[in-house]
């Protein structure tokens, strides 16, 4: 970057325009027609289940390990 010029920013969206939103198991939802504060809490309630579930796994793993490190445990004392 030269001096004195500033970096190029990417223009923002504007409110109205088409998102879409894609997801990593490949499946899209396009929000058609104006983004509003409704579309925007469904969305922050699909993230807040999505991070439900992940603790929800994490939970499910970390009990697993527990009961693989018990059965060794009891292994070893055989």
């Amino acid at each position: 970057m030269k001096k004195g010029k500033s970096p190029q920013t990417q223009p923002e969206e504007e409110e109205g325009d088409v998102v879409e939103i894609v997801t990593t198991t490949g499946d899209r939802d396009v929000v058609e027609g104006h983004f509003t504060s409704e579309s925007a809490q469904i969305l922050i309630g699909e993230i807040m289940g999505c991070n439900r579930d992940l603790e929800n796994i994490k939970q499910n793993i970390n009990d697993v390990q527990n009961k693989m490190k018990n059965i060794i445990d009891v292994l070893g004392r055989i």
